[in-house]
């Protein structure tokens, strides 16, 4: 079993998005989601770091159940919930699923998203660049509640980009014991990053 590391630098329920019963990382992080390393079974473990000043705490933990691809789960009627409406609640605004290859021509089509207005053309180019999207029906999505790790669990925590798995088995059974042991599955907080969102322009002028 792996476990794969990283600091969430932006929280809006988009990467992970924890609703609908489920938690999947469709979008961002194309490393961890094309890493050919990772099997079902293995944990993603978000934490905080100096954007969100969460420095230590856990975000989310998530264990794979499931990889699809884009046009998968774009057709998957389990996860049609995580499309987005832009004039909808936040959990709606911010869905995951909106990416689709047309079959004849190869070329990628991108619903209206929070990845749609700044920077459309370099979220496209990043998020497709892996066409992986990680499915998790066990999670622990804290967000705004999020919780500082304990000293002796640190380890598990990446400094800066990218991501970390190596090395980790011992540290990561511990802290998925901890978590296991301490809290209840599924969401606990709401995103930390929604209170940026301007409701009263309702437009996406985010930097995610």
């Amino acid at each position: 079993m792996n476990y794969f590391s990283y600091v969430v630098e932006h929280d809006y329920g988009l990467a992970p998005n924890p609703f609908g019963g489920y938690c999947s990382l469709a979008v961002c992080k194309p490393g961890i989601r094309g890493n050919q390393n990772l099997t079902i079974g293995d944990w993603i473990i978000g934490t905080g770091g100096k954007k969100l000043k969460r420095d230590n705490h856990i975000i989310y933990l998530m264990q794979i159940s499931e990889k699809l691809t884009f046009n998968k789960y774009y057709k998957d009627i389990r996860f049609q919930y995580k499309k987005p409406i832009p004039n909808g609640s936040l959990v709606q605004i911010f869905g995951d699923n909106f990416y689709y290859k047309d079959d004849n021509t190869e070329k990628w089509t991108q619903d209206i998203s929070a990845h749609s207005f700044k920077d459309k053309k370099k979220h496209i180019k990043t998020d497709t660049s892996s066409e992986v999207v990680l499915i998790a029906n066990k999670f622990y999505y804290f967000g705004d509640m999020s919780v500082e790790i304990p000293d002796q669990l640190k380890l598990i925590c990446k400094k800066g980009p990218g991501m970390k798995y190596k090395g980790l088995e011992e540290t990561g059974d511990l802290f998925v014991e901890w978590v296991e042991n301490s809290f209840e599955l599924g969401i606990i907080g709401d995103p930390i990053s929604w209170k940026e969102y301007d409701s009263v322009h309702n437009q996406y002028n985010l930097e995610i």
